[in-house]
């Protein structure tokens, strides 16, 4: 079976935590989908790498990937101020699909209100809108609870990439609290 995964996609996106874990799901097998403001449109990251994404935000249908992504970098600031995106959030997280959220990309699991109770970690600068949210934060390079895989920053993504390669396609989702 082909997992399919969705990748939010936005401008000022961190260049290593968009393709690292795009590539190495790729690798696996991986069918990627890549959504962003316009289908098409250049997105530039951070550091000069680009991605143009397959399809606009309007255009997802959450019911049709088995994954979501989120990199971080500055896009998650800018995504969770954009409601269908937000909305893309919860569906995933509602229908228990595994969600990958790196750095700065739980301060858009922030806006969809999916946190509260639950174990992440992420970039230190969002630790306090982390846990305001209700939030259990852990300062680990990937945590597991239930369907969300969260790491945080670049120096992370060999253990990441690992984790979400077994969490995305086997499907034997960890424990709540279950840390790599």
């Amino acid at each position: 079976m082909t997992v399919r995964v969705l990748f939010l996609c936005e401008n000022e996106f961190e260049d290593l935590e968009l393709w690292y874990p795009l590539l190495r799901l790729a690798e696996e097998g991986a069918k990627i989908t890549v959504a962003g403001p316009q289908a098409h449109a250049v997105v530039k990251g951070k550091h000069g790498l680009t991605c143009r994404p397959d399809i606009g935000f309007d255009e997802v249908h959450s019911s049709e990937y088995d994954a979501l992504f989120v990199p971080g970098g500055h896009a998650p600031s800018k995504l969770r101020r954009l409601p269908r995106v937000v909305e893309i959030v919860r569906e995933f997280d509602t229908a228990g699909k595994p969600l990958g959220l790196i750095c700065h990309a739980a301060e858009l699991a922030v806006a969809a209100q999916i946190l509260a109770g639950r174990e992440v970690t992420g970039h230190d600068s969002i630790r306090e809108e982390v846990t305001r949210a209700g939030a259990i934060w852990r300062d680990e390079a990937v945590v597991h609870d239930a369907n969300l895989i969260s790491s945080r920053t670049p120096a992370d993504l060999p253990r990441f990439g690992k984790q979400l390669v077994q969490h995305f396609f086997h499907r034997h989702p960890a424990a709540s609290g279950s840390r790599d």
